[in-house]
């Protein structure tokens, strides 16, 4: 006599797996646009700054133009407003690239304070543990350096390009103007300029090496271009100061 088992089914019954949920996009509000991501901005930061650099590269040759002379100085200025003359109106190419440097700082600006405000929603709640040293001193600099750049462009211009708060006035020549703006007696506005000479130097070797992060460049020159920004920044800040200091001590007259 033989006995029939009866077995079930050899594998439990399979639940089909449900698709995940279509996220479904609020009414009104578009995708974020190149411009509008965070590495959309630091690229912007990125090439503005790259111009910004430019400029003052070529700012410092001209201002060293001034040991060479008063009369050697002047020319520099003169070449400068009449650049592609008569095919252009008079000071046209200056006033471009004028506009161009305007729109560039007006860009970095934004750009980072946008960054900043993103960081700062990203993460409402501050550390427990405070910041490295050298975290929190590259972003007083780029902080409280970039405010004291643009109050110091501000009375730059009004001392040195328009004269309205320059001894000399508009009228007079770019190499008077220059060294009456520098004048011993104006020792407050030398030390003015060096101040903030010395802070667009600290903001610059920190933004070059942002820079060159930005571009991906870090990982693998890391050796070479983190002390070639130092060495520019340098390079910029004693070129800069080199002027103004002459003229404050008799050097240049």
């Amino acid at each position: 006599m033989t006995a029939t088992i009866e077995r079930g089914s050899a594998t439990a019954p399979v639940t089909p797996a449900t698709p995940p949920p279509t996220p479904v996009r609020k009414p009104g509000k578009k995708p974020t646009s190149f411009l509008g991501s965070s590495n959309g901005k630091k690229v912007v930061m990125a090439v503005t700054g790259a111009i910004m650099v430019s400029f003052l590269v070529l700012h410092m040759l001209g201002n060293l133009k001034i040991f060479a002379g008063r009369e050697s100085f002047n020319e520099y200025a003169h070449w400068l407003r009449t650049l592609l003359e008569p095919f252009v109106p008079y000071r046209t190419v200056l006033t471009l690239l004028e506009i161009g440097l305007v729109a560039a700082v007006v860009l970095h600006m934004w750009a980072a304070i946008s960054l900043a405000r993103r960081a700062h929603k990203a993460r409402p709640v501050k550390y427990v543990a405070k910041k490295s040293q050298a975290t929190g001193y590259a972003t007083h600099i780029m902080r409280w350096g970039g405010v004291t750049i643009v109050i110091f462009l501000v009375w730059h211009l009004l001392d040195l390009t328009f004269g309205v708060v320059n001894p000399k006035g508009f009228d007079s020549l770019p190499a008077d103007r220059m060294i009456a703006g520098f004048d011993p007696t104006r020792w407050w506005v030398t030390l003015f300029y060096v101040v903030a000479v010395v802070m667009v130097g600290l903001h610059l070797r920190h933004g070059l090496w942002s820079m060159f992060q930005t571009l991906g460049w870090a990982a693998k020159r890391y050796q070479v271009l983190k002390p070639a920004a130092a060495l520019l920044s340098a390079v910029l800040v004693v070129g800069f100061l080199a002027p103004p200091l002459a003229i404050m001590i008799g050097i240049v007259k």
